[in-house]
């Protein structure tokens, strides 16, 4: 993207992510890891304590996240050497990062790709917030992460990694007619009639399988502790029931279980542009892909080793048994400019872990 073409409103960059670090608009209590800044987020770091408290809460626009811990902690959990944290409970931790942001950058927030795929329920807390996951334009203080583990108890630690934040100014989601011109120049998405409109790219459900037949995982429930900081570290079957296609092309979900499920499309992020899965119309069904998520300028693309790289869908139904079949739409998959393409591009530069993916759990297991 040349110079003279560089969008006025845009993600920010890695470069422009650590350019906030050296003018202190972003801080943190100890130094950065060299992988903690991605090509257009921050991950975030768990702080030394966490408050076990009795429900969620926001802290309304008068208030400060720790005026509520105050009222409704039920206690404080030392990190700094690995604590359980209970599958069921909602937990308080004050992050290591802060922010000291310009008027003309806002924040928002996402749990990261493994955290999802782990079914542990996150969500950046500000102060005087309103909502979750998002940081007005000039924020000023500490930020807070919301966990509750939902189906795997985690070992997690000051430092863990759970969530990450992206930094934009103005308004820079592609509408659909810029989104149909990305599209037939660049394929966003491996479709033979791509569903596109104003809400985004639609994202649907594959469920013939691969070569074996597997369609997915379900998660087992009463399971041992997963660390979140290991790799490769536990076994797939003590953690994940396998479901295979056995000819229908359809799954039935049932109430309050949690899949692990593939999209029918592959993804493409190019490289002058940052992608969010959004959940779709809680209209249509009585399921959601649970967790939103990021998708890093150079995902599935072809020369950052990708062509193309589905989608993993973090799957629920509620209240009632639901049935999803092959093709359902999920969830909407939303593009944004960056305003500066970035140092290093997902997959070609770094190493991560879910470039060329198909179905995948996520790095903690075998």
């Amino acid at each position: 993207m040349s110079e003279e073409n560089t969008p006025s409103s845009g993600i920010l960059n890695d470069a422009q992510i650590s350019d906030l670090f050296s003018d202190n608009r972003l801080a943190s209590e100890r130094t950065l890891d060299d992988d903690q800044i991605q090509p257009a987020s921050l991950d975030l770091r768990l702080g030394k304590y966490a408050w076990r408290v009795r429900a969620s809460f926001l802290p309304g626009k008068d208030a400060l996240v720790q005026d509520k811990l105050d009222r409704f902690s039920l206690h404080k959990i030392d990190l700094s050497q690995g604590a359980v944290l209970e599958t069921g409970c909602v937990y308080i931790v004050p992050l290591l990062e802060s922010f000291d942001l310009p008027d003309t950058i806002s924040a928002s927030a996402n749990p990261k790709s493994s955290t999802g795929r782990l079914d542990i329920f996150t969500r950046v807390i500000a102060d005087r917030a309103q909502q979750f996951d998002m940081v007005p334009a000039g924020y000023r203080g500490p930020l807070y992460l919301e966990i509750s583990p939902r189906t795997f108890p985690i070992v997690a630690r000051t430092g863990s990694r759970l969530s990450q934040i992206r930094f934009r100014t103005g308004e820079s989601v592609l509408n659909k007619d810029e989104l149909l011109a990305l599209h037939k120049a660049e394929t966003l998405v491996a479709a033979e009639e791509p569903n596109i409109d104003q809400r985004g790219i639609a994202m649907s459900i594959d469920l013939t399988g691969d070569k074996d037949g597997l369609v997915g995982y379900r998660g087992k429930r009463h399971t041992g502790v997963v660390d979140v900081d290991k790799k490769a570290a536990c076994e797939v079957l003590d953690y994940w029931e396998p479901i295979y296609n056995r000819g229908s092309r359809d799954i039935v979900l049932d109430p309050d279980e949690f899949y692990i499920l593939v999209s029918r499309e592959a993804v493409h992020v190019p490289p002058d542009y940052a992608a969010e899965m959004v959940p779709f119309d809680p209209l249509v069904g009585e399921f959601r892909v649970h967790y939103a998520g990021f998708f890093d300028p150079g995902f599935g693309h072809v020369a950052a080793g990708g062509a193309g790289a589905r989608a993993v869908l973090e799957v629920r139904s509620h209240e009632v048994p639901f049935i999803l079949e092959h093709g359902q739409i999920v969830g909407r998959l939303v593009y944004e400019n960056m305003l500066h393409r970035p140092k290093a591009l997902y997959g070609a530069d770094l190493k991560s872990n879910y470039q060329a993916q198909g179905l995948k759990l996520s790095k903690h297991f075998k």
